[in-house]
This record gives structure tokens, sequence and C-alpha cells, in this order.
């Protein structure tokens, strides 16, 4: 069985991830045995996931029914979708042969994503710029962080807008933040807490404020808002040394698979 931090990383995912699926009126969550599929309403891929929920049993036969199964349900409605894989869940063999399963489904790898995990940060390496964190709860916050969620990763305007930007999205678990200097946002985070855990999204800072220590200010404020035991994320190549320097270490790791 995965060690429990895995479990604490992998279980906070899910419920970030379910952010998507009810996002839009036409958004969905499908929790299937071994999966959780989220429909966000849009064929966006990366709003479109699948998770494994549990730890895969023996070889690659269980997966490829559970990879199956998604990609039939994607498939129906023409969406364009992404699966999340922790390698924890898989054995050696599933492991080995997943990059071949996913191919047969019509799935390719994209990206590595590293789970982290602390229970205490360290101190901050510089001094942290002031900036005013305010939660995502108006018109004017929808709309600023859906604008920096669409500048720092290169998303369409107008998905943004679509998903982020609408209110009904943040009735959910998601909570989100901007940061403010001089009444400007430009930067972001949102927090979803499982259990004694909070983990961290959508951390992001607009291209003129970048490597200026935004991005940990906002982090470390919604941190300490969350009064949780510990903290997760998933981290991108870029982000993986400023983590480090603030405490976080890999436990895990995210394969993650798109459909051309």
């Amino acid at each position: 069985m995965p060690e429990p931090e895995v479990r604490a990383v992998s279980d906070n995912l899910l419920q970030a991830l379910r952010f998507f699926g009810h996002a839009r009126a036409s958004s969905e969550i499908q929790d299937l045995p071994g999966v959780s599929l989220i429909f966000c309403g849009l064929n966006y891929a990366a709003f479109n996931a699948a998770l494994l929920a549990r730890p895969v049993e023996g070889d690659g036969q269980e997966l490829s029914r559970i990879i199956q199964v998604s990609a039939k349900r994607f498939d129906a409605r023409n969406l364009r979708w992404t699966c999340w894989v922790c390698d924890d869940f898989l054995s050696r063999a599933a492991l080995r042969d997943a990059d071949r399963i996913f191919s047969r489904y019509g799935l390719r790898p994209l990206t590595q994503a590293p789970g982290m995990y602390t229970r205490k940060l360290l101190p901050a390496v510089h001094k942290l710029p002031l900036v005013e964190v305010r939660p995502v709860a108006d018109e004017e916050t929808r709309k600023a962080f859906a604008e920096i969620m669409s500048v720092a990763f290169e998303i369409p305007a107008a998905v943004c807008t679509a998903v982020y930007g609408s209110e009904f999205a943040w009735t959910g678990e998601l909570r989100g933040y901007v940061g403010f200097l001089n009444g400007k946002a430009v930067t972001t985070s949102a927090a979803a807490l499982t259990g004694d855990v909070v983990g961290l999204y959508s951390v992001a800072t607009m291209p003129a404020y970048r490597r200026l220590g935004y991005a940990e200010a906002i982090m470390r404020q919604v941190i300490e808002q969350a009064g949780a035991a510990g903290t997760v994320l998933q981290s991108t190549r870029s982000g993986l040394s400023l983590y480090e320097r603030m405490g976080y270490r890999m436990v895990t790791n995210f394969s993650v698979y798109i459909a051309d």
C-alpha cells in the first residue's frame, strides 16, 4: 500500500480536480470503480480529467480496463482529456507497460508532476514582498484569477473566463486567492483542504512580477490561513527549486497522459 503521505497528495489532488467537475452547469463528475472522471463542460483537455482513485492491483490488465472505460466515456462526448496516474498506485509491471497501454487508447505522455509534501515550511530565504491577498469572492477577483491563469499557463482567455470567471465554479471545496500589489492583480493560488492537509494549486504570477517572491508570498499566506498540519502540491519543472527551498520534498510522482 502507498505511504500515508502519498495518499495525502493523491486524495488532495482529486479534491482539487473536482473543481472542474462543477465549474459550469454542464460540468459533471463520475466516480467509477478505481477512477474518477471529471467533465468541465468544455472541450479543453486539461480540464477534462481522469484520476486513479486507488492503487491498481496486479499487472497492466486492470489498468487497461480502467483506461478503456475512461476513454469510452470521454470519446462518447468527443472530448479531449487527460489522465493523472500516481506512479505509486501501479505495480512495477503495470508501470513498465503504462505508456504502451495508454497508447492503445489514444493517449500519449504529456508531463511528469512530482507530488510534494511538508509538515512545516522552512523560513523564507529572502524577504518577501508585501502582497494583499483577497479570496476569490466577487466579479473583480474572478476576472483577475481567470486573466492570470490565461497568461501564466497560456490557456485561451475564453476558456479561463468560462471556468474561473464563473461564480458557480467557486461554490465548491476549492478556494481561490488573488494577490494584489497597489491594487493590481499580480499572483494567484488556490487551496483544497482534505483532512488536516491543505493542497496548493494554480500558483501563478504575471510575467513582469516573476522571480520577485510574489508566488511564495501568497502561498505562505494561504497556508497560514488554512492552519493545516501538512501541505501538499504538484510541482512543475520550473517550480521545483522554489518548493524545495520552502521545505517541500517529493514523495511521489504523477504521470500525466493526454488524448490526441
